[in-house]
């Protein structure tokens, strides 16, 4: 009787291991294939990137940091002082920095301009200030702090909680209006937590405020960046001389030899009787530069040699003239 027992158990034992071998089977080698293209035609669509990616870089736009202020009633007991809004101060700095580090602004200063006319006087030397494409002028509009947190029978928890948002608009130096609008929120927090009265301890933590700060101002960098995309980069010819065109802009504002441009006649301006404004009508391209040499050490002497590769510009004056980025199709 035990020996039909254990003749049963193993065969019982047999059918489950041939059951389970059945059942592990392996997964079939995994084929490598070559890609659908020859390495020397990858090799070609890359150099067609790399020249797509050259006829189409960021154009700098030259913007210049005006009122920066703190309408919040952050800072203004503990960190006021004689020299007006410090918290407005830091804004505008941590504003420029990152309009700097973005790469797709020259930032000229506006803020302390005082300080640079005095600076200017008792040196005795003269000013040579740039015009820019627009100025930037904003406010840190809402700040807060929270405290949040749970309590159980054995543990804690506790979130320290900072909030800003920065408004900005970007004006017309010319004509004083404003051109668009763009906001930027940024949320901070840490948190600690024990168990049976052990575990981390923290008290008030405050560089949340600076770390929520420098959130906003990075999303506002974003969607000015994304505005400004919409609109084409425009500069002037400086001068020509034997077919050649010479434009003002190089290195610094993002040109490189290969770039294409468009020509053309500036509008006429009238007065709209329905706003007061003056409308520049639509100019006529009249021909399409390419840039062959770039020239200038600094970003306020520099500029790019160009050459006519349709259309002309003969017996037209180059100050009636505007070179504009081309638009997208």
């Amino acid at each position: 009787m035990g020996s039909m027992k254990r003749s049963t158990l193993a065969l019982t034992t047999a059918i489950s291991v041939g059951l389970l071998s059945g059942c592990a089977t392996q997964s079939p080698p995994m084929v490598v294939k070559d890609a659908p293209q020859s390495a020397e035609v990858q090799k070609q669509m890359q150099k067609d990137m790399a020249r797509a990616a050259i006829a189409k870089p960021t154009l700098k736009r030259k913007i210049a940091l005006g009122r920066v202020s703190n309408e919040t009633s952050y800072g203004k007991s503990l960190l006021r002082d004689s020299a007006g809004d410090p918290v407005g101060k830091q804004i505008a700095d941590m504003l420029s920095k990152a309009l700097t580090e973005s790469g797709a602004y020259i930032v000229l200063e506006r803020t302390d301009l005082s300080k640079l006319q005095d600076e200017s006087k008792l040196t005795g030397t003269k000013q040579n200030l740039v015009g820019v494409d627009a100025l930037l002028m904003g406010s840190l509009t809402e700040f807060g702090r929270k405290t949040v947190g749970e309590t159980g029978f054995v543990s804690a928890s506790k979130k320290q909680v900072a909030f800003a948002k920065i408004d900005v608009r970007v004006v017309d130096v010319v004509t004083g209006q404003s051109l668009f609008a763009a906001s930027g929120a940024g949320e901070s927090s840490t948190q600690t937590a024990s168990t049976f009265g052990f575990g981390s301890q923290a008290g008030y933590d405050s560089t949340l405020n600076d770390s929520s700060i420098r959130q906003a101002i990075s999303e506002v960098v974003n969607r000015l960046s994304v505005e400004f995309s919409r609109r084409p980069w425009q500069t002037s010819i400086i001068g020509a001389d034997n077919g050649r065109y010479y434009i003002s802009g190089g290195k610094s504002q993002g040109l490189k030899p290969g770039m294409v441009f468009s020509v053309q006649t500036l509008g006429e301006k009238i007065k709209s009787p329905q706003t007061g404004f003056e409308i520049t009508l639509p100019g006529k391209e009249v021909a399409q530069i390419r840039v062959d040499a770039l020239f200038g050490d600094t970003e306020m002497s520099e500029g790019a040699a160009t050459s006519v590769i349709s259309g002309s510009l003969q017996g037209l004056k180059i100050d009636q003239l505007t070179v504009r980025e081309k638009e997208a199709m």
